[in-house]
């Protein structure tokens, strides 16, 4: 049997927030040491203000990165008037991944009950990178990570994974 090989991705962690600092990002850390412990590269870390045309920059510039594959962002997922990452993040898709958000929510209401239908997470694919957003506290960034983007980062996961269809995202 023809056995796949673990392929590590370079991966970008932005939070979005207007209060953490690197000393403090807990969230962003999560994420980090899941992605490097499961053997993928931080590409680029950055934490930047609730802003939906600062989180778009940063993006756009990650986007246009052909060395970034994957990007993940933490905060401004929720509903308050400050919360605005699935606003920023939607309109730069070229598809949206409407699974992750399902999926992402469905495994909250084992967590946090009916609470999660707070949470926008969302996923999608712009400019053959791959964008997941999640809430900002830890334990959302833990289910994320380790109950949906692990296995489909993992190019070992059968019968299918993300990191399969990374080579003809660019078809046309």
């Amino acid at each position: 049997m023809n056995e796949r090989e673990f392929q590590a991705l370079n991966i970008a962690v932005l939070t979005v927030s207007d209060t953490r600092t690197l000393a403090d990002d807990a969230s962003g850390q999560t994420l980090v040491e899941r992605l490097t412990g499961a053997g993928h590269q931080l590409a680029e870390r950055a934490i930047v203000t609730d802003d939906i045309y600062q989180i778009r920059a940063i993006l756009s510039r990650w986007i246009a990165d052909p060395d970034v594959q994957i990007v993940l962002t933490t905060g401004g997922t929720g509903m308050t008037g400050r919360d605005s990452t699935p606003d920023a993040v939607r309109p730069l898709f070229d598809k949206e991944i409407d699974g992750f958000g399902e999926l992402f929510r469905m495994l909250s209401w084992e967590e946090i009950g009916a609470s999660t239908l707070q949470s926008r997470a969302l996923g999608g694919l712009a400019n053959a990178t791959f964008i997941f957003c999640l809430p900002g506290s830890t334990g959302a960034c833990r289910t994320g990570w380790d109950r949906i983007l692990q296995a489909q980062l993992d190019a070992r996961i059968r019968p299918c994974n993300l990191v399969e269809l990374l080579p003809r995202l660019r078809e046309r």
